[in-house]
């Protein structure tokens, strides 16, 4: 798996913000979005899966990417969930239903690849340690880091 240098190059991050803007265009739909309480919560939830994602990269370790990769696989999960009630309330066609189902289960999929590669990761160091490591062998970027007190 390639090391990625931005969020949004990651396909689970992708896969989020479809599924985000597929449960937005659903969910304006006037039966659906008279029921606050449902369109909210499935609004919520598909939010965190994406917003999970990146914010989990950015946090500097393996550890915690793999923790704010769980929220995010668990809010999928509670979306698909949450599209049951919608497909029993009749606010989605089943045609729809399958469509979403599939998507979160898509990007769940996906996270757990990542999951997956995190756990076999040589690299466990955080940023912190990576950056005081080049310092020690003088690398510029490093140094770089070290003048503007990044870490």
């Amino acid at each position: 798996m390639a090391t990625f240098k931005r969020f949004e190059e990651m396909h689970a991050w992708q896969s989020a913000r479809e599924l985000v803007k597929m449960v937005y265009e659903v969910t304006k739909q006037p039966d659906f979005n008279r029921d606050f309480t449902l369109r909210d919560q499935i609004r919520r939830a598909v939010i965190s899966v994406m917003s999970n994602i990146p914010e989990g990269f950015g946090t500097g370790t393996d550890a915690d990417f793999v923790r704010f990769l769980g929220y995010a696989r668990r809010s999928a999960s509670e979306t698909q969930s949450q599209l049951y009630a919608a497909i029993d309330q009749d606010f989605v066609s089943s045609e729809k239903y399958k469509e979403l189902y599939a998507l979160a289960n898509m990007t769940e999929r996906q996270i757990n690849a990542l999951i997956s590669y995190l756990a076999r990761s040589e690299n466990k160091r955080t940023i912190k340690e990576m950056r005081l490591h080049l310092i020690r062998l003088n690398s510029p970027i490093a140094l770089t880091c070290q003048t503007f007190k990044t870490y």
